[in-house]
């Protein structure tokens, strides 16, 4: 068992190659309509091994069909996920050291964000993959104690579509998506309840009595994430409430993702995972008082 253990781990990278693979051949895609024979040697091999640990289903020899695991990779988003973990992302993770630090900038010359900046196919390729969880976002911040009046400003809001849907839930709150300038805003998403602003959120934000922040802090250490945190502070009157939708590790040893995005962050940003106790820390360093703390869900009021 611990030798299985051990051989399921060290694996890890070919199962990670294998589904960027599957992509890229257009194998979910060719499986749409049922099972199908494979007569083409790497993609058959690919197959098997993939169908092995349960993606895509081996019905006779040679012959595949989807199953519900290889379905999802026919969906925006998921495919985008197997490219990015099989190829860029896998490069740098092949890299990451004991010395620390992010190991992207030392593949590729730049810093993740400024990279995809300059890879406009690569940067809509992760927008999609980020939009796979959103659904679940909105469920836990539609989920939060709502005045019902509130002005919402998503820090980091990207193009506006997250937010939307929260209004679209409480029809009585106003919201202001904040992002870097070169964001392209989804324009049907906006009207007189929304707004998007441009900046940085490490110079200044705009005022708001909710300020939402959509796993950002986790792509930064402390650091610059206090800093973040004290950028928003500023902008806040003290009644004001923070709502984090990031990850909080649980101690132990259980199955717990986030320990691994944690190794993922560290690769790509120097960023981080945190644990509730590092969670209240950093909030306290930042200017906030954390009122209630979930994995998924963080609500904090000023200090």
């Amino acid at each position: 068992m611990s030798e299985l253990v051990l051989w399921n781990l060290m694996r890890g990278a070919l199962t990670t190659r294998a589904l960027a693979l599957a992509v890229d051949l257009g194998l979910p895609d060719a499986l749409a309509d049922g099972p199908k024979r494979i007569d083409d040697d790497v993609a058959y091999r690919v197959l098997r091994a993939l169908a092995s640990d349960g993606v895509f289903e081996e019905v006779e020899p040679r012959v595949f069909r989807n199953n519900d695991a290889s379905e999802l990779l026919r969906a925006s988003g998921w495919d985008d996920f197997a490219r990015l973990f099989g190829g860029i992302w896998l490069q740098a993770i092949a890299e990451l050291n004991a010395t620390g630090g992010a190991s992207f900038p030392r593949v590729f010359g730049a810093g993740f964000w400024d990279w995809l900046a300059e890879h406009p196919e690569e940067r809509a390729a992760f927008d999609r993959s980020m939009a796979t969880g959103r659904e679940r976002r909105v469920e836990r911040l539609a989920g939060v104690d709502w005045r019902g009046d509130e002005l919402v400003v998503d820090v980091g809001g990207g193009n506006g579509t997250f937010l939307r849907l929260l209004l679209d839930r409480h029809t009585g709150l106003r919201g202001i998506v904040f992002d870097l300038p070169e964001t392209v805003p989804d324009a049907s998403t906006f009207d007189n309840r929304l707004e998007f602003v441009a900046g940085s959120f490490f110079e200044s934000v705009p005022g708001g009595d909710v300020f939402v922040l959509g796993s950002i802090l986790h792509d930064w250490n402390d650091e610059h994430a206090t800093k973040i945190l004290h950028t928003v502070r500023a902008s806040a009157s003290d009644d004001a409430r923070l709502i984090l939708l990031e990850d909080v590790i649980d101690a132990g040893n259980e199955p717990d993702g986030a320990k691994w995005l944690d190794l993922l962050m560290l690769t790509l940003v120097d960023g981080r995972e945190r644990g509730e106790a590092e969670w209240r820390d950093l909030l306290e360093a930042g200017g906030w008082r954390i009122e209630h703390i979930e994995s998924g869900v963080i609500e904090a009021r000023c200090l």
